[in-house]
C-alpha cells in the first residue's frame, strides 16, 4: 500500500464507484464524502485561507462528478481526487500571484501580499488518521500551524505542492511525479529547493519548531491571565505574559509589531481607543493552538458584535506569537456566537 493509495476503499467503493458513473449522486457522495475533510485541509494548505480552500474544495468535487467517467482506476480514487485538488489550487494559487498585490507580508518573508486565515481545531479532530504515509517529515499538527502555513505560501505554488505532497502527506516522488505530470527528477528538484527556503527562514527565526509549548493547563493559565489583563486594561500585565521579544501581526496588513513593549503599545491605542474592557473575549482554538475570539460594542444594536481572532504561540511560560485576524466571517465557522449581549 502507498501513501497517496491510503487504507480506505475496497468493494464498498468500487460498488459506489460503478453507480455513482452511471448518474447516482447519492452513491457519489458517499463515495467522495471520506476524502472531504482531508482535501479541504489540503486546500488550506495550499492556499493558506479556509474561505478559498471551502471554493477549491467545491470546485474539485464538481470536477470529480463532470469528470467521473475518465477515471480509469490507473490510480487510487483519492490520489485521483487529490490530483484535481491541487490542480484547482494551482490554478487559484497562479491567479493569486498576478493580481495587484496592496501590502507587504509579516512574519518577516518576502515582500508580497500574505492570504493566511485560521482553522478550527473542530474541523481539524475530523481528519481521518491515516492520511500522511509513512515518509511524512511533518506531522499533522506542525503542517497546519500559522508560521508554517506563512512559510509555504511564499513558495511558488508547484513547489509548495511537492513539500505538502511529499513532506506532509508522505506520498513517494513517483507518486507526487504521476500527480503533477513531471519526471521524478523535477519532483526531487522542487522539493530540494522548497526545503532550502524553508530552512532559511528557519535560520531567520521566521519559522520555529524548537519552541517547548507549554503543558495544557500552563498554557489555560496563561490564556485566563491574558484575559484577565485584558478587562482590567492592565498593560504591565499584557506585558508579564508576553517573552521581551514576542512578535504580533496581522495577515494579510503588513504590520508587524516586535517585542512586549510594541504590542502592548498597540493595544493601548488601536481597539476601541485602548478600551479593551469593552472588547470581550471568548476562548477558541485553531491550527491545534490557542485563541480567543473578540467582539465589539454596536451602540445602535446595543449588542456585541464580532471582531476579530487571536492566535496565540506559547513557550514555556511566555506568548511568544500572536497573530490577529480582523475577519468576522470567521466566527460561524468556529461555531462561535453571532452576537453577545450587554
Amino acid at each position: 500500500m502507498t501513501a497517496a493509495t491510503g487504507s480506505r476503499g475496497g468493494l464498498a467503493e468500487e460498488a459506489l464507484l460503478v453507480a455513482a458513473q452511471a448518474g447516482d449522486e447519492a452513491a457519489f457522495k458517499s463515495l467522495t464524502e471520506p476524502y472531504a475533510r482531508e482535501l479541504h485541509v489540503h486546500c488550506y494548505r495550499m492556499l493558506g485561507s479556509i474561505h478559498d480552500a471551502e471554493d477549491a474544495l467545491q470546485e474539485t468535487l464538481l470536477r470529480a462528478w463532470r469528470h467521473l467517467g475518465t477515471f480509469g482506476g490507473r490510480s487510487s480514487f483519492r490520489a485521483w481526487l487529490y490530483r484535481i485538488a491541487t490542480n484547482v489550487c494551482l490554478t487559484m494559487a497562479v491567479r493569486r500571484r498576478s493580481a495587484p498585490r496592496a501590502a507587504a507580508a509579516p512574519f518577516a518573508l518576502p515582500p508580497e501580499e500574505l492570504v493566511l486565515s485560521p482553522y478550527p481545531d473542530g474541523l481539524l479532530e475530523d481528519v481521518p488518521e491515516d492520511v500522511a504515509g509513512p515518509g511524512a517529515v511533518y506531522d499533522g499538527k506542525e503542517s497546519v500551524q500559522l508560521a508554517f502555513l506563512a512559510a509555504i505560501q511564499t513558495l511558488p505554488p508547484r513547489q509548495r505542492a511537492v513539500l505538502l505532497l511529499r513532506d506532509v502527506l508522505g506520498w513517494s516522488a513517483r507518486e507526487v511525479g504521476e500527480l503533477l505530470e513531471t519526471s521524478t527528477a523535477g519532483v526531487h528538484s522542487a522539493l530540494q529547493r522548497a526545503r532550502a527556503t524553508l530552512e532559511r527562514l528557519r535560520m531567520e527565526g521566521s519559522l520555529r519548531f524548537e519552541l517547548v509549548e507549554p503543558p495544557d493547563d500552563v498554557q489555560q493559565s496563561l490564556l485566563r491571565r491574558y484575559v484577565e489583563a485584558w478587562e482590567a486594561v492592565d498593560m504591565e500585565g499584557l506585558v508579564a505574559l508576553l517573552r521581551e521579544d514576542a512578535v504580533m501581526t496581522m495577515p494579510p496588513s503588513p504590520a508587524v509589531f516586535r517585542g512586549s513593549r510594541a504590542i502592548a503599545e498597540f493595544f493601548v491605542t488601536v481597539p476601541a481607543d485602548g478600551r479593551l474592557h469593552e472588547i470581550p473575549l471568548l476562548p477558541t482554538r485553531a491550527n491545534g493552538q490557542p485563541a480567543l475570539a473578540a467582539y465589539l460594542w454596536n451602540g445602535a444594536a446595543r449588542v456585541y458584535e464580532p471582531y476579530g481572532l487571536m492566535v496565540f504561540t506559547f513557550e514555556r511560560n511566555s506568548i511568544v506569537e500572536i497573530t490577529g485576524f480582523a475577519d468576522p466571517a470567521l466566527f460561524p465557522l468556529f461555531g462561535l456566537p453571532g452576537e453577545l449581549p450587554a
